[in-house]
């Protein structure tokens, strides 16, 4: 298994992990400069895993009336989507690869079948915590359904793809306030809830939950 901060030799691609919680602004920035060093053949690809502090962040669909409280900080992030939340206890896994090149079953300039990857990833990384997560056909992001019936969001997606290099990425709930997702709609859905690995009863650790990310990549995205 690759650790976190350090370069899987099958790959050359990088796992970054930053400790504590790290502005989005700031998160924005670094992004999209690997993004543009990555593009220059300056840099090799990347895997930025971080927390943030509590924030709502637009992509290009979200909607003003879709914000309900106005107590947590609002970002325009510039992907694709609507309203998300981050904050601390959520896993943000940020994504920076050359989408031109193939990366396993993903083929070259595809981004239906990278966000498509994304997806198997989140999945198959709840799997090793024996939590079946599932798509769900025309609401992007990874579901589980609780019991009683209720469908729930555990993993949401937001890319943005720049001359054909990626930036942004998944968010994973390992134990964020899900009280927080109650202030927006969140990625423009209703009628569904949000959970969390915490909520549905596995107590996991930020480091376990790295650990199953790193170790499913292959099966999503090949070695």
């Amino acid at each position: 298994m690759i650790p976190p901060g350090s370069t899987d030799p099958r790959t050359n691609l990088e796992w970054s992990v930053s400790e504590g919680l790290t502005p989005y602004p700031q998160a924005l920035t670094a992004m999209e400069a690997r993004a543009a060093a990555i593009r220059a053949g300056l840099a090799g690809e990347c895997v930025w895993l971080v927390e943030h502090p509590p924030s709502y962040t637009a992509g290009t669909s979200a909607r003003p009336e879709e914000v309900l409280r106005r107590d947590i900080p609002r970002f325009d992030a510039g992907r694709g989507g609507q309203w998300t939340y981050h904050g601390p206890g959520q896993r943000t896994a940020y994504v920076m690869l050359d989408l031109a090149q193939p990366h396993g079953a993903v083929p070259p300039r595809d981004i239906r079948a990278y966000v498509h990857a994304l997806e198997e990833w989140m999945i198959r990384a709840l799997d090793r915590f024996n939590i079946r997560a599932e798509r769900r056909a025309g609401r992007v992001g990874v579901w589980v359904v609780k019991p009683g019936g209720l469908e729930c969001k555990i993993g949401a997606i937001g890319v943005r793809v720049s001359r054909w290099v990626s930036w942004h990425g998944v968010a994973l709930n390992l134990e964020p306030d899900l009280g927080h997702f109650e202030g927006i709609v969140p990625c423009g859905i209703r009628g569904h809830g949000v959970t969390s690995l915490h909520d549905l009863g596995i107590p996991a650790s930020m480091a376990e939950l790295d650990s199953a990310l790193i170790a499913a990549w292959p099966e999503a995205f090949g070695t």
